[in-house]
């Protein structure tokens, strides 16, 4: 199969571009490197060092014969990307080419308006482009769990049905996202939908849990193709701050009460749920939704598993309570459904067994590049702007740095 994916140098993009190469597809990635922009912006790189994508594709084509095809540009600009489609023809497009960070859309109204802008406006390029030119090419999209919010009811997969006035519908799940960010990837979700509906597209929307992790069989292959490590409190996932904190012994910084309970997933089930998408494709004119993770967990219990699992490994570790600088539910229900990938062939790997291997040995390998001083947060959910010492930084510039 011919697989474009966008965004093929972020975090999940870059394991699922190896991932699908090393089954046998024709692989191309589109990519502007705006996340290596937003690192040079935030001043907070990732804990494990990140060669340039032309390195990391030398090396690949070194290890395994294949090349994996890069185009550079953007996906908000529709020539660029309509020639793209136009020249590699691909059969499912991958799309993680979007700003993903909650707390970045919060920083003030530019940082808003740019998620939105991106995410929306790309997504949109990308069904028109296909629509035009590549009419049966399914459509891979990353969607987010946070999407549905926290509701007091079980979360379905994508639809619900529900009775009123003595009627009965399917209807899409009721949506209550909880940033900028996620209010984008439901504006995604419904932008798919209506066009599935009205053009025939096909297309999978993937609400993912919070990945963890950095190792899959493809990137281990060699130092090179690493992946990211992300633990600032902008672009970090909570797992991982705790586990780069517990690397060099200080406290666990749990936001509030730390109920706050969502799903999780390896980025070794994140690659196979989207092969499993790609070779099970929805039909002409269907939107399907699947929830895309594997396990669910309150904040404290990640601490409290971190904490437990350090302290067999010989690292003192403490837990300290902070005032959560997010608008919400810090103690709640969350029963979320996750059956269709299983019942496509997914064989979830477990917290239990990735945590020493893949995310506190990461920790405690590149300790010496921890700047403690990301851990904290200072992007505020109830400020309408956010002070942060933001470096200005083009996308030339980053366009060149991450090239050469």
């Amino acid at each position: 199969m011919k697989v474009a994916v966008l965004g093929g140098d972020g975090y999940c993009g870059w394991a699922t571009a190896l991932h699908l190469a090393a089954r046998g597809h024709s692989v191309a990635i589109i990519d502007n490197f705006v996340r290596r922009q937003l690192d040079f912006e935030l001043g907070a790189q990732t804990l494990t060092p990140i060669r340039t994508l032309s390195e990391r594709l030398n090396v690949w084509q070194q290890l395994t014969g294949q090349t994996i095809e890069l185009f550079v540009g953007d996906i908000t600009d529709y020539d660029f990307l309509s020639s793209t489609i136009k020249s590699f023809e691909p059969e499912a497009v991958v799309h993680f080419a979007e700003q993903r960070s909650a707390p970045y859309s919060m920083i003030d109204y530019k940082h808003a308006v740019y998620t939105q802008t991106n995410n929306v406006v790309g997504t949109l390029n990308l069904l028109f482009a296909i629509r035009e030119l590549q009419p049966d090419c399914h459509i891979v999209k990353l969607g987010t769990m946070g999407e549905y919010g926290t509701p007091n009811i079980d979360i379905e997969e994508g639809f619900i049905t529900i009775e009123h006035n003595g009627r009965t519908d399917t209807l899409p799940f009721p949506k209550q996202p909880g940033s900028f960010y996620h209010l984008s990837k439901v504006h995604d979700s419904h932008n798919i939908m209506f066009t599935c509906k009205i053009w025939g597209l096909r297309a999978t929307d993937l609400n993912q849990g919070v990945v963890y992790g950095t190792v899959t069989d493809e990137v281990s292959m060699d130092e090179a193709l690493i992946n990211r490590f992300d633990y600032d409190e902008v672009f970090g996932t909570v797992l991982n701050r705790f586990c780069a904190q517990a690397a060099i012994g200080m406290p666990l910084t749990v936001y509030g009460r730390g109920g706050q309970t969502r799903g999780f997933l390896d980025i070794r089930d994140t690659v196979r749920c989207i092969e499993l998408a790609c070779l099970h494709p929805a039909k002409a004119g269907e939107f399907r939704v699947f929830n895309q993770f594997t396990e669910q967990f309150s904040v404290l219990e990640l601490a409290e598993t971190v904490k437990s699992v350090a302290g067999e490994m010989g690292l003192k570790v403490e837990i300290d309570h902070l005032p959560d600088p997010r608008v919400e539910a810090e103690s709640h229900y969350f029963n979320a459904k996750h059956s269709k990938l299983r019942e496509l062939g997914l064989e979830p790997h477990t917290l239990s067994g990735s945590l020493v291997d893949s995310l506190i040995n990461i920790a405690l390998r590149y300790r010496d590049r921890i700047d403690p001083s990301l851990f904290a947060p200072r992007v505020n959910w109830r400020q309408a702007r956010n002070e942060r010492n933001i470096r200005a930084v083009t996308k030339e510039q980053v366009l060149i740095k991450a090239a050469v």
